[in-house]
């Protein structure tokens, strides 16, 4: 098989949407690969969809269907942040269809784990409260101090697009008891964000992990040099 030209599948993090990858993609394509981006439902222009029933299973079942719709094989898959949880469930329902999983500064779940229980019971305390008072009990507002975005078009640009996160999505464990820890995995650290620990964690178990200098949302606050990695044999 010609691993010289990649498909790379992009699965965002909370509140974004498909379009959180505008800037990467042109970067991948440009070097001869094939980059696909997922909507999540309730996100980004599916955010009209959004409803009390979305949770985790809904999210792995949109990326199973891209799979599936685009008979994609060898597939490079990437989740960034809470996506990490999406790819891994993923992996677990479809693993012969991927070639490597990518955790792009993201939730790196063990089975039965769910985005709560990575989080601080801190976070977990003050999106249950935003959902019960602000969000007809079951949506979330867009964090956007935890992008680490500084550039002020970009932040705007951001803004715009970020909409309201189902809750359900990080109540529910992921169920990833054995396919998924067959696959060659890759954790990719940005620097400027908290997921040092899981960066370590990962290292400890053998995966490769790469470094960015950046805040969380590389692939907007540097997609070429994110590209770079992302072309690189430990993520290949």
């Amino acid at each position: 098989m010609d691993r010289s030209k990649s498909t790379f599948v992009l699965v965002h993090g909370a509140w974004h949407g498909g379009w959180c990858w505008n800037k990467l993609i042109p970067h991948l394509e440009s070097s001869g690969h094939r980059a696909l981006a997922v909507t999540l439902t309730g996100q980004g222009d599916r955010a009209h969809l959004i409803n009390p029933s979305i949770d985790l299973a809904t999210h792995i079942a949109d990326v199973v269907s891209m799979l599936e719709m685009e008979d994609l094989t060898d597939v490079i898959l990437v989740g960034h942040s809470y996506g990490g949880l999406v790819i891994c469930g993923t992996a677990e329902r479809t693993w012969k269809r991927i070639r490597r999983l990518v955790y792009l500064d993201a939730l790196v779940p063990r089975h039965g784990q769910s985005g709560f229980d990575l989080n601080s019971p801190q976070f977990r305390e003050k999106l249950e409260e935003d959902a019960k008072n602000n969000g007809d009990g079951y949506k979330v507002a867009p964090i956007v101090g935890i992008l680490g975005i500084t550039d002020a078009e970009d932040l705007e640009w951001v803004r715009a697009r970020l909409r309201p996160l189902p809750i359900g999505v990080f109540r529910q464990p992921v169920e990833a008891p054995t396919f998924a820890w067959q696959i060659p995995s890759t954790f990719i650290h940005c620097t400027g964000s908290g997921f040092k620990a899981t960066a370590d964690r990962c290292r400890q178990t053998g995966w490769p992990v790469l470094e960015i200098d950046c805040g969380h949302d590389a692939m907007i606050i540097k997609p070429r040099e994110l590209a770079e990695l992302l072309l690189s044999p430990n993520c290949q």
